[in-house]
């Protein structure tokens, strides 16, 4: 863990690490909605609880983030909300869901202030990103499918994602490791990877993006002390594909963060 030995000072977050660990902390309530209400669909559920996140993105000399932020999650026959994530469910049964989705994807982009190399770079802001989505769950294991395209004109990029992952029980424990992997085209690595021409310096050459694919894994732990208490802990990195590391943006093939957070389920 020496990556997060140096932490940046919670009382002043960017605005994007804020956004960041909204979506990272909220993640988890989304994932723990989803596994209390499967098996009673027609009932609604929801939580609220606290959450600190860590993240240490690509870019270089980017300092790690590390936030603590509120965490609020709603469920029921119809929708499933969770601060960035709005699904609104077209059919829904014990094990193949069809949803629309709407993501607000706060992770993405930068300001030319977060890091030295960065200095002189425009802003690249965070996008709403909307599409379809497919949740099978099986004996096996759960699969997660998405198609979104930026709806804020951003990247105006498009993105897809395949997840495959099963949560294994152990008493008051639960093991949830992941394996994803997301396709980004070349429109959106372009512009939160790429460096525009009237950027390029001479430490600092002009570089368009091409589409790629990064993959993904993690493992969430939670813990159940007692009844609609929950304590989760996240751990995740990504690796992203060749036109990410190329970027002379880049310095670090992969993302990592690491989060802690308490929820209540009402």
């Amino acid at each position: 863990m020496s990556r997060f030995s140096k932490l940046s000072k919670i009382p002043t977050p960017s605005k994007a690490g804020l956004i960041t660990a909204i979506a990272l902390c909220a993640s988890w309530a989304s994932v723990s909605a989803q596994t209390q209400t499967s098996a009673e669909p027609d009932k609604s559920s929801w939580g609220l609880g606290v959450g600190v996140v860590a993240i240490k993105k690509p870019y270089r000399d980017i300092d790690t983030k590390t936030l603590g932020l509120p965490v609020v999650s709603y469920e029921n026959k119809w929708i499933s909300a969770s601060i960035p994530t709005f699904d609104v469910k077209l059919y829904s049964g014990n094990s193949l869901s069809f949803r629309l989705r709407a993501r607000y994807a706060g992770g993405d982009g930068y300001e030319a202030d977060d890091s030295p190399v960065l200095a002189g770079m425009e802003e690249r802001k965070a996008s709403l990103w909307a599409g379809a989505a497919v949740i099978w769950k099986t004996d096996f294991a759960n699969f997660t499918g998405e198609v979104l395209a930026d709806t804020m004109g951003k990247s105006k990029g498009k993105r897809a994602r395949l997840q495959v992952d099963r949560r294994f029980a152990a008493g008051r424990f639960g093991f949830t490791p992941r394996l994803a992997a997301e396709w980004i085209d070349d429109k959106y690595v372009d512009y939160y990877y790429g460096v525009r021409q009237s950027e390029a310096t001479a430490t600092r050459t002009f570089y368009e993006g091409k589409s790629t694919t990064n993959i993904l894994a993690g493992v969430r732990v939670d813990y159940t002390p007692a009844k609609h208490h929950t304590l989760y802990l996240d751990l995740a990195a990504s690796r992203f594909g060749s036109t990410v590391k190329d970027s002379p943006l880049v310095d670090k093939p992969n993302q990592t963060s690491i989060g802690l957070s308490y929820v209540y389920r009402y």
